[in-house]
């Protein structure tokens, strides 16, 4: 069995492959029902909010992620992981590509079935939050 932090970087690997795919469902069984997302300048938003903002943003881009974790730490059923994502929208209309990137805080929490999910994340993209940037 992977220990808890491989399984925490798979399911990073995963959250980035959901996202390229814009595999919504994927996503959210990736997220705990009552996740909490941070973003400069907008009030927090839930699991739902998530769902209706990666929608949006789906629908209009193509979004690639790359990821360099530069900590992960895990203590019983409390992970966190800080990262520096960058992150390149390419509009489906258009073609036009932007690229943002920052850091990203993320805490995951081990389920009663012993999966780890993402419970809370502070991300400090550039216009993280915004699904009307592109």
């Amino acid at each position: 069995m992977a220990s808890d932090e491989q399984q925490i970087r798979r399911l990073l690997d995963e959250w980035r492959r959901c996202t390229a795919a814009a595999d919504l469902d994927g996503l959210l069984a990736l997220i705990s029902d009552h996740a909490v997302f941070l973003t400069p300048g907008h009030a927090p938003i839930s699991k739902t909010d998530f769902a209706a903002g990666f929608r949006r943003i789906s629908a209009k881009a193509r979004v690639e992620a790359k990821q360099e974790i530069k900590d992960l730490g895990v203590c019983d059923r409390l992970a966190y992981a800080w990262s520096h994502l960058t992150v390149v929208l390419t509009a489906k209309a258009s073609g036009t590509r932007k690229e943002s990137s920052g850091h990203v805080l993320t805490v995951f929490r081990k389920n009663a079935e012993g999966t780890w999910q993402l419970a809370r994340d502070a991300n400090l993209v550039a216009g993280a939050g915004n699904p009307d940037r592109i």
